[in-house]
């Protein structure tokens, strides 16, 4: 079963990076060839008119590249999502694998792409300086982890408020108890605000709407189509 259920997972997250990056080749790369500009400008006027060096050139990133990453983060990421539903399943709550799977990629949603996007949120490519990139990276994927974590421990805390309250009570409670932790988690990780002050404001908010919505493109899909075909399984298992 959980076998059957992988490879449906993976088949989805293909999918659904498939349809998120042509939402992001629509929304929102024109604002990234727009901040590349900028800095290209902003490199001419400081440095002269010396051509910047590409180590992979724009063609590739949007062909070849693109596809590869696409590939592989698709896989990846439906391949784990699949492994969380035949855990949860079942035993998180008593719904239908649908509405299940519909719910956990809307909490991924939040977990991974919402809350460390609060305290990071995303900017173009051409946006911050290279030698800070590690250092941008780690932030990042540390905030990712303290949300994950905190997620985990709020669910664990809902289950043990369900013993004492009501069950609406328990999920307010688990709910204030995540905010609570990747709140305090937000105010020990280092800030970062590489942006210059005369990147257009309008670009770096455009880019950022579109990025979130990407991100939402690709858990709804993966959620829905992921669902689909999840219930489709478990029904002949049932049979």
């Amino acid at each position: 079963m959980t076998k059957d259920l992988l490879w449906r997972g993976m088949l989805a997250g293909v999918l659904a990076a498939l349809l998120a990056t042509l939402f992001a080749r629509v929304f929102a790369e024109p604002h990234i060839d727009l901040a590349i500009a900028f800095e290209a400008a902003h490199q001419a006027h400081h440095l002269g008119h010396a051509e910047p060096i590409e180590l992979v050139s724009r063609a590739t990133q949007q062909g070849i590249g693109l596809l590869t990453a696409l590939a592989l983060y698709g896989a990846a990421v439906g391949g784990i999502f699949s492994l969380v539903f035949a855990y949860g399943y079942g035993r998180l709550v008593r719904i239908g694998p649908r509405s299940f799977a519909l719910a956990l990629a809307m909490l991924a949603f939040v977990v991974l792409v919402v809350t460390p996007g609060i305290k990071y949120p995303q900017t173009p490519p051409a946006v911050g300086r290279h030698e800070t990139v590690g250092l941008r990276t780690a932030a990042y994927f540390g905030m990712m982890f303290l949300s994950v974590a905190a997620a985990i421990i709020a669910l664990k805390l809902g289950a043990v408020f369900a013993r004492s309250v009501r069950g609406f009570d328990a999920a307010l409670l688990a709910v204030g108890s995540y905010v609570l932790l990747t709140a305090v988690g937000q105010l020990l990780l280092p800030a970062v605000n590489e942006v210059p002050a005369d990147f257009p404001a309008t670009v770096l908010w455009d880019f950022r709407l579109a990025a979130l919505a990407s991100q939402l493109v690709l858990w709804a899909t993966i959620g829905l189509a992921f669902g689909r075909w999840a219930a489709r399984r478990l029904e002949r298992a049932r049979r």
